[in-house]
């Protein structure tokens, strides 16, 4: 672990641990509240220290943990030189065909549609009124 990480974290729990220290024992609230309010104020700054050293520490960490995301630096893959090869001769292969496909397919033209629409061969429906009085018709029989 580098020099900074390592001050960083021996600090912050060296004075996380003096705070918790003055805080709880030292200066209890009823007897004296400055000494308690200082015990506070060290220990959440010795926590702080200690997040801001675990953060830098785990920023530079470059162990690969297997199926871990968070632990995997994020430039880059990790495929072999022989995974990488296979993939861009898969990936020419697949443009190969998708440029020689639209080469050679020449599309289709689309069926047109007359101009007019064939001629009426049903008889038109008949009217509302027709309806209706035959539906009357039927109901008194």
């Amino acid at each position: 672990m580098p020099l900074p990480q390592g001050m960083l974290l021996c600090l912050g729990m060296l004075l996380m641990t003096a705070g918790g220290v003055m805080a709880l024992c030292v200066g209890l609230p009823q007897h004296s509240a400055p000494l308690f309010g200082f015990g506070l104020f060290l220990g959440l700054g010795g926590v702080g220290l200690l997040v801001s050293g675990l953060c830098m520490a785990m920023k530079n960490l470059q162990v690969a943990v297997p199926g871990h995301f968070l632990l995997h630096p994020r430039t880059g893959t990790r495929f072999s030189p022989q995974q990488a090869l296979s993939i861009q001769r898969r990936l020419d292969r697949i443009r190969r065909e998708m440029s020689e496909d639209s080469v050679s397919r020449i599309p289709e033209p689309e069926s047109s549609l007359p101009s007019t629409p064939p001629p009426w061969t049903m008889e038109p429906p008949p009217s509302y009124d027709t309806v209706m009085k035959s539906q009357e018709h039927r109901e008194e029989l």
